[in-house]
């Protein structure tokens, strides 16, 4: 006998991500898997794992998990911190980024750069405030570790917009093709 799962069959991402332009869609998307040859429990890991949470729904339930450290999500998207009902996260978070800063040593660059574009668009665009506050404040941190200037989110939204020319005027001859 076949089993026939009939659930509605749909996408993985959370429906807020349909508002965004294309260019956005696809950067957060980049991040999701997370560097090769890094250990399962780097502090990489568990800031991915949040960054999950905050994009993609649960693939056991399908639900959206807002909490970082809510028992659920399996390892790809399992909690972040250890925490119980209520319990505050901000701070338990706060660590788990100064734990992976202190570790970019180790992270190949390139994954780097793909987190922190994904982390900004968090910051800008999450629909919940407490979160999208607390993905903000991280690409502060992000951004100042490597002593840049943040972008505002109108020079994001012109970069990352759907618009050649707008992605272009932010990029460089080398790698402009």
């Amino acid at each position: 006998m076949t089993t026939i799962d009939t659930r509605a069959k749909s996408s993985v991402l959370q429906d807020w991500l349909a508002e965004l332009p294309m260019m956005q869609q696809t950067v957060l998307l980049t991040a999701v898997r997370g560097p090769d040859g890094l250990p399962k429990y780097h502090p990489t890991k568990f800031v991915l794992r949040w960054y999950r949470r905050c994009i993609l729904l649960s693939a056991l339930d399908g639900v959206v998990l807002s909490d970082p450290g809510a028992v659920g999500g399996g390892s790809f998207t399992g909690p972040a911190i250890e925490s119980f009902p209520g319990m505050p996260w901000r701070a338990a978070m706060d660590q788990r980024v100064t734990d992976y800063l202190r570790s970019l040593d180790e992270v190949p660059h390139h994954f780097q750069m793909h987190l922190m574009h994904a982390v900004e668009i968090l910051g800008y665009k999450h629909p919940d405030e407490r979160i999208r506050s607390w993905w903000h404040g991280v690409y502060l941190r992000l951004v100042h570790d490597m002593h840049l200037w943040p972008e505002t989110e109108e020079q994001m939204d012109a970069r990352l917009g759907d618009s050649r020319e707008g992605w272009l005027a932010r990029g460089d001859v080398a790698t402009n093709d």
